[in-house]
């Protein structure tokens, strides 16, 4: 059954609402972590403003964007809305009804907000979000199977091939056992096989994967295909996969990697303390996606950015920019990266965090940063353009073209017909 939560700062500030002079109300999709956090915010932000109290209401993400829509339609707003960026686009396409941040965004914030962040932020020329929690995915490498096979790190797309023909025939567990595979990735459904095209496409450096923001498919375009048939090549030419992969999910693909068999693989933030913990023991080392010829500015992938918005029929709206305001200070961020696992800023005390080596790396990033796209926030149409995409590359899998060059030319072609067609 689907449960609303509310936190115990919230319950306490509604019962006592007659004694606070304002009770700001955020709705959000983080569960038990996110009530966690808004506590924590509600006690640090007091301390400042003891007149001011946060009620954290959570939702079930479904849940969460019609209640947004609806309550944004009716004038029955909350004073602050937080989820992931896309989700705050679908309900202003919906609503026309979320602040234009950009007058109000703190003194400084561009010396830690990237170009990126802001450009994730901002839709139909307006910053809907002020960015509060970037969800990075980088490059994972078991550590101790480059130790065995006497590689380091590895840096371009070639250096990927030489270390996963070694994980796959080396050995590298030590266990005798020919049972370990250079690279774990997925592609059962759209978006298992479109999102490892959107990693190894972003990673290295390049924006859009299928589609541009005009409509413009990009596949065909030089260093566009090269990543879309090397990836492609893994599950054909290569044998450094799983043979089963292509019918894996994010679920059997977690399970290859936490079982020992993978020796790269994606590693997301969130996946950190417990890979630290448990599973692969921490013996693995994160880094940018590989470079592919042509591309200089190899990154961690932005895949998401969770933000807090303001509407514009907010109750308490000057208050609640000032709470969205707070929520990019030192303070506030540490107590998001402590609660949920990420932060945009990290010029905050981690001495006493106990991070690991890898956690840190995420919290404090010193490597380029490349932010998703998600093209489905700008095109009504795209799911349905990715869903033929993804059937079109599994039929590809399953009879490989003699011709790859030939085949990507010729399905950019049947793509962007497909695109027309929709954008009429």
């Amino acid at each position: 059954m689907n449960k609303v939560f509310l936190s115990t700062a919230a319950a306490t500030s509604l019962i006592v609402s007659a004694a606070s002079a304002q009770d700001l109300v955020v709705w959000h999709d983080l569960g038990e972590n996110g009530i966690k956090w808004f506590e924590a915010l509600n006690e640090l932000y007091s301390e400042q403003n003891p007149d001011v109290s946060i009620t954290s209401i959570n939702y079930p993400t479904d849940q969460w964007i019609s209640k947004s829509i609806a309550s944004l339609n009716t004038d029955t707003a909350p004073d602050l809305l937080f989820n992931n960026y896309e989700r705050v686009i679908r309900v202003q396409n919906q609503t026309d009804k979320i602040l234009d941040l950009t007058p109000y965004l703190p003194a400084g914030a561009k010396e830690y907000l990237s170009e990126g962040d802001l450009q994730v932020a901002t839709y139909d020329d307006k910053m809907i979000i002020f960015p509060i929690q970037r969800v990075q995915m980088a490059f994972g490498v078991r550590s101790s199977w480059l130790e065995a096979v006497d590689e380091e790190f590895p840096q371009t797309w070639d250096d990927v091939l030489r270390v996963a023909e070694k994980f796959t025939t080396a050995d590298p567990d030590n266990n005798g056992e020919s049972d370990t595979f250079g690279i774990a990735i997925e592609a059962a459904n759209p978006r298992d096989l479109i999102h490892m095209l959107d990693l190894y496409t972003f990673g290295t450096g390049l924006r859009h994967t299928l589609v541009d923001p005009e409509g413009n498919v990009v596949i065909a375009e030089p260093q566009h295909k090269e990543v879309l048939i090397e990836v492609m090549k893994l599950f054909t030419d290569y044998g450094y996969v799983a043979p089963d992969s292509v019918n894996h999910s994010f679920q059997d693909m977690y399970q290859v990697i936490e079982g020992g068999r993978a020796g790269m693989f994606r590693v997301g933030d969130w996946n950190v303390k417990k890979w630290d913990a448990e599973a692969i023991a921490g013996d693995f080392t994160i880094g940018t996606w590989p470079a592919f010829e042509g591309t200089e500015d190899a990154a961690v992938v932005v895949g998401g950015m969770r933000g807090v918005a303001v509407p514009t029929n907010s109750p308490e709206q000057e208050a609640a920019i000032a709470f969205a305001q707070f929520m990019l200070s030192p303070e506030a961020q540490k107590a998001s990266f402590a609660n949920i696992g990420s932060s945009v800023r990290s010029d905050f005390d981690m001495t006493d965090m106990g991070l690991s080596e890898n956690q840190t790396a995420f919290a404090d990033p010193q490597y380029n940063l490349n932010a998703y796209d998600f093209p489905e926030s700008i095109h009504t149409w795209y799911p349905e353009i990715e869903a033929e995409y993804h059937k079109r590359l599994l039929d590809a899998i399953a009879n490989p073209p003699e011709d790859w060059n030939a085949y990507v030319d010729e399905l950019a072609a049947d793509m962007q017909a497909l695109v027309d067609e929709k954008q009429g």
